[in-house]
């Protein structure tokens, strides 16, 4: 049986002792994606712990915090089904005791891509995983490459903060039309979500950027950026008022502008 743990005090009480630890941070509404990286964990580690906590400082719109889906009950039957040994779901005042007055933040990386667009995201989203890896202390942390940006900025930070953590990869789990598997999807209209799986069809099928843009624009897609980086290909759009992000790899043999990190 998922035991729940909701706060700092309770859960060091439960950590395992020994063992390996996996740990998937998420912010509940979980899917398929989700459910990948908890399976990967239960093949690799001892135990697994699950966090869901809907972190109000990545938000640099306190109304899209307000909308973001909360399923809690069937989350926590996913949960039991798969296996997992902890689920922590704490309140703001765990994870934040210091009211925020805190932050981690990093310079370079973040400011590319997704970070232009969202103010202050990657710095929440920053100092929530450190407090979560420094409570959690699991041996392995596993993260969606939808969010590739995301994946490398937390394997930066464990590596200059010296954390004791191996940060895991998955592959993005994706729709039947090749749509990244998200919990904003939810929020699609029905015609939204009809087109909804060009973006990754543009992505993977268009020779150049230009044609990509072009393409998505005329789909009716609200293009943030498309850009080439460090072998991928990044896009981040908007349909239906949801914000919708991916990536793909290059082929090898094309080239791609300076690295990332």
């Amino acid at each position: 049986m998922t035991a729940v743990v909701r706060t700092a005090k309770a859960w060091r009480e439960a950590r395992p002792a020994q063992g390996y630890l996996g740990f998937v941070p998420t912010m509940g509404a979980l899917h398929d994606g989700h459910r990948s990286l908890i399976e990967r964990s239960g093949q690799e580690n001892d135990a697994t712990v699950v966090s869901i906590y809907v972190n109000p400082t990545q938000f640099d719109d306190p109304a899209d915090h307000a909308r973001y889906p909360r399923t809690w009950d069937a989350d926590l039957v996913l949960l039991e089904t798969l296996g997992v040994d902890f689920v922590f779901a704490p309140e703001y005042s765990v994870i934040y005791p210091d009211d925020g007055r805190f932050t981690v933040q990093e310079r370079g990386l973040s400011d590319r891509l997704c970070g232009p667009h969202r103010e202050g995201h990657f710095v929440g989203v920053l100092t929530v995983v450190t407090r979560l890896l420094n409570l959690i202390r699991p041996t392995r942390a596993y993260f969606g490459e939808k969010d590739y940006q995301q994946y490398l900025l937390v394997r930066g930070l464990v590596d200059a903060m010296l954390m004791d953590v191996e940060v895991v990869p998955c592959l993005t789990v994706r729709a039947a039309d090749g749509l990244a598997v998200s919990s904003r999807n939810r929020s699609l209209s029905e015609p939204g979500r009809a087109i909804a799986g060009r973006l990754f069809e543009a992505l993977t099928t268009l020779a150049s950027v230009t044609q990509v843009r072009s393409v998505l624009e005329e789909e009716g897609f609200d293009l943030q950026y498309v850009e080439e980086l460090d072998g991928r290909r990044f896009a981040a759009v908007v349909l239906d008022g949801v914000r919708l992000i991916d990536n793909v790899p290059l082929p090898h043999s094309r080239e791609a502008d300076p690295p990332l990190h």
